[in-house]
């Protein structure tokens, strides 16, 4: 059995896959690697499916040892990769011998690296996913240090010379997100509708994988009854009572209670997730 041991976890490391389907009736949000993309060119890098559980380490500070010859991959984050001292090109396979210590550094661009070994990070799976919800606490707990994962067996799928899309690094600037409309848009006002698109927004410091707050303009409600809890996707922009737009992710609720104006189209969602604070956020409509 191959085994990885983490000697520094960073801020904050979590074991994710793709997440938990069918059991929003039941309380349980999706969870699962908040850049969906990241962990699937990883894995693919390394020949494992695209689901295999691989993780999620925020903004780098991270040194692990393999303690048998694998290969691995790092996307998401853009950063200084290094194997026993040497710098490594992100966004490839690389294989690492027996005792061989990966260092990710501090991320120069976006905030999540995804780490895909091959055989995927073999922890046991709870309702159906080897993913950490932080919210509910499901799921194998966040990595500490000295933490030995077990890594699966290696998949039938060789090691591919070329992954079929092309990799980007997560952009320094703005980033652009495409708006579909939401299901209680026309409890704001025309003014609040066009201010979404036009204003220039920056992520806050309160941000972590259940939502992340947007600093910006109040937006102003017409429509200032009580709303029943509804059911939320990921990617719902919800508007509090003071007017402060929160984007909800992976380890969301379920259901909320503020009215959700705007849903962020799945093809830009990935992208949150490698927002920083102080990031420039704009809108367009999908």
């Amino acid at each position: 059995m191959s085994r990885l041991t983490v000697e520094v976890p960073g801020p904050l490391a979590l074991v994710e896959d793709l997440g938990r389907h069918g059991l929003a009736h039941l309380g349980v949000p999706g969870s699962g690697a908040l850049d969906r993309g990241a962990l699937g060119l990883a894995n693919r890098l390394v020949g494992n499916p695209d689901g295999a559980a691989g993780l999620e380490i925020l903004m780098g500070g991270f040194r692990a040892r393999f303690d048998m010859e694998t290969w691995f991959a790092v996307t998401g984050a853009w950063g200084g990769v290094t194997l026993n001292g040497h710098r490594i090109a992100p966004y490839t396979a690389a294989r690492a011998d027996a005792g061989s210590v990966l260092e990710l550094a501090p991320a120069e661009r976006g905030a999540r690296y995804l780490l895909a070994v091959r055989g995927g990070i073999d922890e046991p799976a709870e309702l159906g996913s080897r993913s950490r919800d932080t919210l509910s606490a499901i799921g194998p707990a966040p990595v500490a240090e000295g933490r030995v994962l077990e890594i699966g067996a290696a998949p039938a799928a060789s090691v591919p010379l070329l992954d079929r899309e092309a990799a980007f690094p997560p952009p320094a600037g703005a980033a652009i997100l495409a708006l579909l409309p939401g299901p209680r848009a026309d409890w704001f006002t025309d003014a609040a509708r066009a201010t979404l698109f036009d204003a220039i927004w920056r992520l806050s410091g309160q941000a972590d994988r259940v939502g992340a707050r947007l600093d910006g303009p109040s937006l102003e409600r017409q429509v200032t009854g009580e709303l029943a809890s509804e059911a939320t996707v990921p990617g719902s922009i919800q508007v509090a009572g003071d007017g402060r737009p929160t984007i909800l992710l992976a380890d969301r609720p379920v259901t909320g209670g503020y009215p959700v104006i705007a849903i962020i189209s799945p093809s830009s969602l990935d992208a949150v997730a490698q927002l920083r604070p102080g990031q420039e956020v704009r809108f367009r409509h999908a």
